[in-house]
């Protein structure tokens, strides 16, 4: 299916992102990779077998224009850049929180901003969104990510309706928890947690089935799926809120 493609990863020096780069290139895609390490795209793009490091940062409007620019004409694009910090609104940083919805969602809406204009013009793409668990319904300790989450993937809905009877796929992607440096920082027991080249699996398989929307690993994701339909104030017990 990737075969011969272009795909352009936002968000591939690390974990998932990268993860799911050597699994397209094993497919036979030609990657253009992002992110802001250098040296670990660098890295990553030596590895591989048709890849090329283009570094940049996502809360740089210019710098997401040169690079879609250069990069020009794409199969597909696959937003995974992140950021992450867990903090109650008691102990509410309001630079680490914009940093999270400017790195997490906005960065989400300068690439794909630069990239649908094309897919339409040639009525052909693909346009995958990493989405989160956390983004079904607000959870404790998960101010900031929660939101820009529940954004991104909200935005990847907009997307659907929009370009519902072109040949444009859109999809998004929620995981659980994954084992990254980001979710070192977390004190709290995570259940189901996988690696990234599990997560990385996953996600293939779903951009390979077509369906709009996944959500894993099941039955975790059921959790959030089915409880934001519960009462509130039972969902919040549930998860521990409040202790």
């Amino acid at each position: 299916m990737f075969a011969g493609q272009t795909w352009w990863i936002i968000g591939a020096s690390e974990g998932l992102g990268r993860a799911i780069a050597q699994k397209l290139d094993a497919a036979g895609a030609r990657l253009m990779l992002s992110a802001r390490s250098e040296e670990r795209l660098q890295d990553l793009a030596g590895e591989l077998t048709n890849a090329t490091a283009l570094p940049l940062d996502v809360t740089d409007s210019d710098a997401i224009r040169e690079a879609a620019a250069l990069i020009g004409k794409v199969h597909g694009v696959l937003y995974c850049a992140g950021t992450y910090d867990p903090m109650p609104a008691q102990e509410w940083d309001a630079d680490k929180v914009e940093l999270i919805c400017d790195v997490n969602f906005m960065g989400a809406i300068r690439v794909v901003g630069r990239v649908v204009p094309q897919m339409v013009a040639a009525n052909a793409g693909h346009i995958v969104l990493i989405g989160s668990l956390a983004g079904h319904t607000g959870l404790p300790g998960a101010t900031g990510y929660g939101a820009s989450k529940s954004a991104v993937m909200h935005m990847a809905e907009n997307l659907q309706a929009d370009l519902f009877q072109t040949p444009i796929k859109v999809q998004v992607i929620n995981p659980g928890f994954i084992k990254t440096r980001l979710t070192e920082k977390n004190d709290f027991n995570m259940p189901m947690i996988q690696t990234p080249e599990e997560a990385a699996e996953a996600c293939i398989k779903a951009m390979k089935n077509g369906r709009f929307s996944t959500s894993f690993p099941t039955p975790f994701a059921w959790v959030f799926t089915i409880g934001k339909h519960l009462p509130r104030k039972l969902f919040l017990r549930l998860m521990g809120a409040g202790k």
